[in-house]
């Protein structure tokens, strides 16, 4: 039986890290689910698993193609547009890409959803608040964001993106959403993303020095991967027009996240401190009233638990 009100979903980047699990948790329910994926970033072993349900379907096809969703058979009644490089070392190696799936890509998403009279939800971002100065974050904040810095091709193609869907809303009356999300961390993240939690269990696993960048006083705040599905779904299944952020409540220094991993893995490896790179956000934390008073959503997996999932599918990933 099918937990959610959607019979069809195309989920834009699908097979990527957070589009992937989209995808599961989606046709785990009973939904037909369409993942579309360039696979500039993605892998089609993210949704391998999922050919085993008779109503997925994977589609190697560009998002920044109008032709290619257009072409796409059938009615969606959901659209999650997630279609974006969303590491640092993906989007400084793809600048130029990441602002066109910002653009064109969500412009086509858009047009997709609104032909099929169906919901859309927009994948923004944390990195839309910058270097932010209010702390934590309120979806009311506009942001400090550097319009020229290295990171500005994935912070201007986001905040392009919320304008986009805001005034396609406005325009057309498309049942839109935003979520921004905040730093989350998982299975299937790629050890050479260039994240923080993915490079630590890597090296952490591999016995070399954890690279911290700075001093390692910068924080982030760190949701595990099921729990930003639930909000993202949550936010899909309701009547908000967003933004809406979640992410995590427990904010952690980069030193501090490090030294965990080396004790959840039991490595020898010890730390070491590196250039910290132009633009990296001192502070980031969520403020998640929204969702948890409009969405009845919080995150419910603990560091321990969502950790010990993260370092157990990496050790089986290294020995396959």
């Amino acid at each position: 039986m099918n937990e959610h009100p959607w019979r069809r979903a195309l989920v834009t980047g699908g097979a990527g890290f957070v589009g992937s699990h989209l995808c599961a948790r989606l046709a785990g329910a009973g939904t037909e689910v369409v993942c579309l994926d360039n696979l500039s970033t993605g892998s089609r072993a993210n949704v391998a698993e999922l050919e085993r349900y008779r109503g997925f379907r994977f589609v190697r096809a560009d998002a920044t193609d109008p032709a290619a969703l257009a072409a796409l058979p059938g009615r969606f009644d959901l659209v999650l547009h997630f279609a974006c490089p969303a590491s640092p070392a993906d989007y400084l190696r793809l600048p130029l890409e990441t602002l066109e799936v910002g653009s064109a890509g969500t412009r086509n998403a858009l047009e997709r959803a609104r032909a099929d009279g169906a919901r859309f939800v927009l994948a923004s971002t944390s990195e839309v608040y910058g270097d932010p100065l209010e702390h934590p974050q309120r979806e009311t904040y506009w942001g400090n964001v550097n319009p020229i810095g290295p990171r500005s091709v994935y912070d201007e193609s986001k905040r392009y993106a919320e304008a986009l869907v805001t005034a396609h809303r406005q325009v057309h009356g498309t049942d839109t959403a935003i979520v921004r999300i905040f730093n989350t961390y998982g299975p299937r993240m790629r050890t050479g993303d260039g994240r923080a939690v993915p490079t630590f269990v890597a090296q952490a696993l591999d016995g070399v020095p954890l690279t911290v960048a700075g001093d390692g006083s910068q924080t982030r705040s760190l949701c595990y991967v099921d729990d930003t599905v639930t909000g993202v779904l949550a936010l899909a299944g309701s009547r908000e027009t967003g933004p809406v952020n979640i992410g995590g409540g427990e904010e952690i220094t980069m030193l501090e996240l490090a030294r965990r991993i080396i004790a959840l893995t039991g490595s020898a490896s010890r730390i070491r401190f590196v250039d910290r790179p132009v633009d990296d956000p001192a502070r980031r934390r969520p403020d998640t009233r929204l969702a948890r008073e409009r969405l009845g959503w919080r995150p419910r997996t603990g560091w321990s638990e969502g950790l010990e999932r993260t370092v157990g599918w990496f050790s089986r990933s290294v020995a396959a």
